[in-house]
């Protein structure tokens, strides 16, 4: 067995370093991940320029400007000569919890891993401001989920958002499948000016909680168990095909 591990928190990040640790006690594992922090890359490919690769360590591998899709992308399509069986990314360094999977790096590398027909993991650790940091504890999740992937493989390539709750390893509650809750609109972008005095904008927060209730991935951390969220890649709204179709009628009158 063959693990790509990769993130989006940079290759230097504690996250990444706990999760190579732990793996590497079931499988061959190989890191590729950005040379810094690129959250909220989303599945973002590096097409314009061409990107260097850099060993930091025996099997640790990292790309300069490299998205986390560009890592997992050029790890499986040809940057090593043997192949993968599996990808795993994370721990990230904050959730991902219901539509932040739309921005997260951390998930795109999974997604990467799963256009390129593999299973794929992707495990955050759901800090908050004076939490723990028990990255062990995403590392140690991390494991147990690959090592039952390992002795019950799938039927066919998946993608699982994992969420952990940031405590000590013992004090989890257990594992619940959940489904992607959501979030109110984010918080304003904020205003400031630099040294020069010239007008620059930072992003907003994520929006509070909205839809946070039994069965959301919300939930299940609120109430201390590893949320497990299984992900597809179709975005297409089957159940609007026949609206939309009788909608379009009569557009070319």
């Amino acid at each position: 067995m063959k693990i790509l591990v990769s993130n989006d928190d940079g290759y230097r990040a504690e996250g990444i370093r706990r999760l190579h640790q732990a793996l590497a006690t079931l499988a061959d594992v190989t890191v590729c991940a950005p040379d810094r922090n690129r959250s909220g890359a989303s599945n973002s490919l590096t097409l314009d320029v061409p990107l260097r690769v850099f060993d930091a360590e025996p099997n640790v591998h990292y790309i300069v400007g490299g998205t986390p899709t560009d890592c997992v992308h050029m790890a499986v399509s040809g940057l090593f000569n043997f192949e993968f069986d599996m990808v795993v990314s994370g721990v990230n360094d904050g959730p991902n919890l219901g539509d932040d999977v739309l921005y997260s790096g951390t998930v795109a590398a999974a997604i990467e891993g799963r256009f390129l027909g593999l299973p794929a993991v992707a495990v955050s650790l759901c800090m908050e401001q004076g939490s723990g940091h028990h990255f062990e504890t995403g590392a140690e999740v991390a494991r147990r989920l690959v090592a039952h992937l390992m002795r019950r493989p799938p039927d066919g390539p998946l993608i699982f958002n994992v969420n952990v709750p940031d405590l000590p390893m013992d004090q989890l509650r257990g594992f619940k499948t959940t489904r992607l809750g959501f979030r109110h609109r984010s918080e304003p972008v904020i205003a400031e000016n630099d040294p020069r005095g010239r007008p620059i904008y930072w992003v907003g927060p994520a929006g509070a909680q909205q839809d946070a209730g039994p069965g959301t991935d919300f939930h299940a951390i609120k109430e201390g168990y590893v949320s497990v969220t299984p992900l597809q890649i179709d975005l297409t709204r089957h159940g609007a095909l026949i609206p939309v179709q009788k909608w379009l009628e009569g557009i070319d009158d």
